[in-house]
């Protein structure tokens, strides 16, 4: 059943969401007619960037699933607008549709690096890796004017705080003069996001992120200044995207990285819909099968968000695509484990002002 409130197609052309429905906390909403029986144009949807001036900025979490426990966002949505995106329900805490609003009703946090110092020098604060791009991508395309993400690094490097940053976005190509003396010390890894290898179907399922090649190229470039990459197939999208698994770690591998991951399709909350109303459109030939796939890993349902199962689903399909991924990062060197990264460089900076002391 897909969405009775989808957009025309004119209005969101080059998004990824067909519908820009409200969110579980915002009021319905639906277009009504005024009765003046008037020709209205209704423009497409632009990108739109408000400021927020954040009170803080680390975000902890206790999940087993997750490889880290502390994050944070120098923004909230993002433009590259890929459909799957498990983040979309975060904008309905902000009032704002987890459809077209996410990637649209974007939200920039100027003060993050002054927050972000402010709170790794609290005397209670105890080091360990920070993830940046876990929820919204910290080096989609409004980064490249407002420059929040750069700033925070030089943040983490003046604090020698380690970093592992996730991304689709090949901006990460310009802090690599921050990011490679980071690494050399053991401070920094970056894992690159990879969908699929055909660059029709990226640009429909995630249509303002770079092209397969081009992220590939930036593995390359990351890989050549000895920053450590990962290549995160991720996700993984059943009757869809899963036969590229091994063509993806090859690629990946090709191009420099040295480990991998990968995550199954997750649909949480609004995202289910979103992404029926995108297959029904894009794919329809082959959204029952993708649906039906999904749904024998988690239980008939469309998601399962318990932990332990969420990032990877259950039965023989979850199986076989572990045992697939097992045996080709094997054969292609991907599975080797990197070192941790080193909290024992970790120094407050001294500020203009600050006492030197007697014995430093």
């Amino acid at each position: 059943m897909t969405n009775p409130e989808m957009i025309e197609p004119a209005r969101r052309r080059g998004r990824g969401a067909l519908s820009n429905a409200s969110g579980r906390f915002d009021l319905a909403r639906s277009a009504v007619d005024d009765g003046w029986d008037m020709p209205e144009e209704r423009l497409a949807f632009q990108t739109q960037v408000s400021t927020e001036q954040a009170r803080s900025l680390i975000s902890y979490n206790r999940s087993p699933d997750l490889p880290f426990d502390r994050s944070i966002n120098p923004y909230r949505g993002c433009e590259h607008g890929c459909v799957y995106c498990f983040a979309r329900p975060s904008h309905a805490w902000l009032g704002l549709s987890p459809g077209l609003d996410f990637e649209t009703r974007l939200i920039a946090r100027p003060n993050a690096p002054e927050v972000l110092a402010r709170e790794l020098s609290a005397k209670r604060y105890k080091v360990a890796p920070i993830a940046i791009g876990t929820n919204t991508d910290p080096y989609q395309p409004i980064d490249r004017d407002h420059g929040i993400m750069r700033a925070c690094l030089e943040v983490l490097a003046a604090f020698q705080h380690p970093v592992a940053i996730v991304t689709k976005g090949t901006l990460i190509e310009r802090d690599i003069d921050i990011l490679a003396p980071m690494a050399a010390k053991g401070l920094a890894r970056v894992g690159m996001s990879l969908t699929t290898l055909d660059p029709d179907l990226s640009r429909r399922m995630e249509p303002r992120a770079p092209a397969p090649l081009r992220r590939l190229a930036t593995i390359r470039k990351l890989a050549e200044a000895g920053i450590p990459v990962r290549a995160m197939i991720a996700p993984v999208v059943p009757g869809l995207t899963d036969p590229e698994l091994e063509a993806l770690l090859a690629a990946g591998a090709e191009a420099g990285a040295t480990s991998a991951s990968w995550i199954m399709l997750r649909l949480p909350r609004e995202v289910s819909q979103l992404w029926q109303d995108w297959l029904a459109e894009h794919v329809p030939h082959r959204a029952a099968k993708v649906m039906a796939r999904l749904r024998e890993m988690h239980g008939g349902r469309d998601y399962d968000p318990s932990w332990g199962h969420r990032m990877r689903g259950e039965g023989l399909f979850a199986k076989l695509t572990q045992r697939r991924f097992e045996a080709a990062v094997t054969r292609m060197g991907l599975d080797r484990q990197h070192p941790p990264l080193r909290c024992d460089l970790f120094v407050i900076p001294t500020r203009p002002g600050d006492q030197l002391s007697l014995f430093g």
